[in-house]
């Protein structure tokens, strides 16, 4: 075995799994599921955003979204851990400091993969120098209903970086970062704002919630006018 083939053999993988988790629901779950089938990472990280420059006014305390996220993900297959240091910011959050931040902390070796869906990736081109991501980890996004990765739904330079940073599951396994993968085969559309609502509305049986989300929501009476 080459030294290569050593270094790609003990290389860390690292998935990142970022939002706003207002409440976190089951489409996050089978997101990182997907992933962490695909990939058999080390660690899944999930990382709640503290003050996120694109959206306005999260309902839920920081407190209460990192209980949701532990019992939401308590069955994963993987080891996990709660990232914090969005939460502790003053100022607004871009995921390009976050994954600067990461890098610096794991090496240059590891592998991180930052997990989206498609509605993240066709949005893309709105975040905060999105191209310099791929300086410091992986793409790995999913399909939604309709969505598609043709020119006509994406931004044009995003188009153009999938074009040319296309790889598969085994390439983004065994680089630290750089390329990007479309899972076409995960399409689950689900609106935290529409579950925000319904709750609001007062219903109970919400199916878009893990139970235990749904139960701790319910106990400390989130989400009510």
């Amino acid at each position: 075995m080459t030294g290569s083939d050593n270094t790609a053999a003990r290389r860390p993988c690292i998935l990142l799994l970022g939002g706003s988790f207002d409440p976190v629901h089951r489409a996050h779950v089978a997101l990182a599921d997907y992933f962490v089938r695909l990939f058999q990472p080390d660690v899944l990280r999930i990382i709640p955003a503290g003050n996120p420059w694109q959206k306005k006014g999260l309902q839920a305390s920081a407190t209460n979204r990192i209980a949701m996220l532990e019992r939401a993900f308590a069955g994963t297959t993987v080891p996990f851990v709660i990232d914090t240091q969005e939460i502790h910011r003053t100022e607004p959050t871009y995921t390009v400091d976050t994954l600067r931040h990461i890098r610096t902390e794991v090496g240059a070796e590891a592998t991180l993969i930052f997990l989206m869906g498609g509605d993240q990736l066709q949005g893309l081109q709105t975040w905060h120098d999105w191209r310099q991501l791929f300086a410091y980890t992986h793409i790995a996004a999913a399909s939604r209903p309709g969505f598609s990765v043709a020119t006509a739904d994406l931004d044009a330079n995003v188009a153009r970086e999938i074009q040319l940073r296309a790889a598969s599951a085994t390439q983004l396994r065994q680089t630290a970062h750089g390329h990007i993968l479309i899972a076409d085969d995960l399409a689950i559309d689900i609106s935290a704002t529409e579950i925000r609502q319904a709750l609001q509305g007062g219903q109970h049986t919400i199916s878009q919630l893990p139970p235990a989300v749904l139960d701790y929501i319910e106990q400390h009476h989130l989400y009510r006018n």
